[in-house]
C-alpha cells in the first residue's frame, strides 16, 4: 500500500532526506510558517504540492494529527530514461515506449501500465508535475504490472521527447486530427504519446511528435477514454514489430 507521512516536521525531514516523495498534500486554508517552509522546499526539489479537503486529509491520515499537511510516498521506485533504453537493448529489440503527457486519473495510468506491459513495451515516461505519479491507486489498477515495466519520471516531457528523437525513437501522438492509426507504419523504435484526459495533446507536445494518429469515431461520442485509446494503439504497434518483440 501507499505510505502516508503526515505532520510538518515528519514531512520536512522526509523531503530533506531525499526520500522518494510522490506529492505533498496541504489542507485548504492551512498556512502556518512550517507549511510555508515545506512548500518552499517542495519548489526547490520540484515535488508537486496539491490542495486537499481537510476531511479527506483526516481520512487519509486515519485520524492522526496531520497539522494540515501530508506526503505520499510512491508505490514503486522510478527508473531513468537510460534504464528504459537498456531494457530494450537487453532484449535485442528496438525501443518501444509510452509517453503519458499529463494523465491525471490514476486508474488511467494504471490501465496504461498494465496494457503496455502486456504489449511488450520497454517502459513508460511520465512528467514530474501536472500528472499523476505512482500512487497506490495506480498500482492497484496496474494489477502487478509495475513489478515488470519500469516508469521514468522526467522534469520536462517536451525536452525528453527531443532526447528520444535524437536517440532514434519515432514519436506517434494520439490525436483526433491525425492520420488513420491502422494505415500508419510503426516500424523501428517507437514512442507512443498519450495526452491528458479531456484535453488531449497540448500544442507543444503535439509539435514534438513525428506523426499524429487517430482512431475512427463513427458513433455520437467524439473521443475515447485515454487508457482505452492507448490500448488499441499499443496493440496496433505491437503488430508491426518483429516477432521476437511480441
Amino acid at each position: 500500500m501507499q505510505e502516508i507521512i503526515y505532520g510538518v516536521q515528519p514531512v520536512r525531514e522526509a523531503l530533506k532526506s531525499g526520500r522518494p516523495i510522490d506529492c505533498v498534500l496541504v489542507a485548504e486554508g492551512a498556512a502556518s510558517s512550517g507549511i510555508g517552509a515545506v512548500r518552499k522546499l517542495c519548489r526547490e526539489l520540484n515535488i508537486p504540492v496539491k490542495q486537499s479537503d481537510g476531511k479527506k486529509l483526516d481520512l487519509l491520515c486515519e485520524g492522526g494529527r496531520h497539522q494540515g499537511i501530508a506526503a505520499t510516498v510512491a508505490a514503486a521506485q522510478y527508473a531513468t530514461v537510460d534504464a528504459l533504453f537498456a531494457r530494450a537493448e537487453e532484449r535485442s529489440e528496438p525501443p518501444f515506449f509510452v509517453i503519458c503527457a499529463g494523465l491525471e486519473d490514476p486508474r488511467n495510468l494504471g490501465a496504461v501500465a498494465r496494457t503496455a506491459e502486456a504489449a511488450g513495451a520497454h517502459g513508460i515516461i511520465i512528467p514530474e508535475r501536472r500528472g499523476v505519479g505512482l500512487t497506490a491507486a495506480v498500482a492497484k489498477t496496474a494489477a502487478g504490472a509495475l513489478e515488470y515495466i519500469p516508469v521514468a519520471r522526467v522534469k520536462n516531457v517536451a525536452a525528453c521527447m527531443e532526447e528520444l528523437k535524437e536517440r532514434g525513437v519515432w514519436l506517434y501522438g494520439a490525436d483526433m486530427d491525425g492520420q488513420p492509426y491502422d494505415k500508419t507504419d510503426y516500424g523501428g523504435s517507437v514512442g507512443l504519446v498519450i495526452g491528458a484526459e479531456g484535453k488531449g495533446l497540448g500544442q507543444l507536445i503535439k509539435s514534438r511528435c513525428d506523426f499524429l494518429v487517430s482512431l475512427p469515431m463513427r458513433g455520437k461520442i467524439q473521443s475515447l477514454n485515454a487508457s482505452v485509446a492507448a490500448g488499441i494503439l499499443l496493440y496496433e504497434i505491437t503488430g508491426h514489430r518483429p516477432e521476437e518483440s511480441q
